[in-house]
């Protein structure tokens, strides 16, 4: 990797992903260019299944590195956690259940290094779809990102989405607040767009988890989202509350 560090590093929280995992890391190598590259695996405790696959990945991928999360279980957390440890000046974030398309790592790569501190792969521009997922979900998803593109005149038309590109100059300059895991990329989102910075996106594929449980609860979750749903919508009228 050398002394210089990382050009890019990628944060996948996991909690026992066991195989379902290894698709998604061997994706991340094999279809991105961006290199030095650092991949942080990011799990709860020992005892995930996830970790003896990392592990005996390593033999074959020397960019894998295992993160334990030492800052309370929960896929907040573990996020926080690799974003803290990350040595690259761009940190992407993506989940390691396969559902974001590993493909479009270089050219949110691209866009980061251009100036962008936000880069976010979005399902609901011209060129993005998104494959399976309950109907529910994915109507106030693309309610919500397109609301807030064309009302609050957020740069991107996907603001739920965590498959997400980050600058640490960003990451250095503000607090996160959420407190549930999956509203921390609007989060930063309306943030970075509120403080003037460039956000930016590219055009993805999502498609629905085939194997494994999924983390997303959408009850549970929702009033959170709106929270930050709000602070973007009040920052177009001249308040960020």
């Amino acid at each position: 990797m050398g002394a210089a560090g990382p050009a890019l590093s990628v944060v996948v929280p996991v909690y026992n992903e066991g195989e379902n995992v290894v698709p998604t890391l061997r994706g991340i190598i094999e279809k991105s260019q961006t290199r030095p590259l650092e991949v942080l695996v990011v799990h709860d405790f020992d005892e995930d299944t996830t970790v003896p696959v990392v592990k005996r990945l390593q033999a074959e991928i020397p960019e894998l590195r295992l993160h334990r999360n030492d800052l309370g279980r929960g896929v907040l957390n573990a996020i926080k956690s690799g974003l803290a440890v990350a040595r690259a000046p761009f940190v992407l974030v993506t989940m390691g259940d396969g559902s974001d398309d590993a493909a479009d790592i270089d050219s949110m790569y691209a866009l980061a290094k251009g100036g962008a501190d936000v880069v976010a792969g979005s399902r609901y521009m011209r060129g993005g779809r998104q494959i399976g997922g309950p109907l529910l979900k994915r109507s106030m998803s693309r309610a919500a990102g397109l609301s807030l593109h064309w009302v609050a005149g957020i740069p991107v038309h996907d603001a739920t989405s965590n498959f997400r590109m980050y600058s640490k100059r960003l990451l250095d300059r503000v607090t996160i607040e959420s407190d549930g895991g999956f509203e921390l990329g609007i989060e930063l989102t309306v943030k970075a767009h509120l403080l003037g910075m460039r956000v930016a996106e590219v055009p993805t594929t999502w498609r629905d988890r085939t194997a494994g449980q999924s983390r997303f609860q959408l009850w549970r979750w929702l009033p959170r989202y709106l929270r930050w749903y709000g602070r973007g919508i009040a920052g177009r009228f001249g308040s960020n509350g």
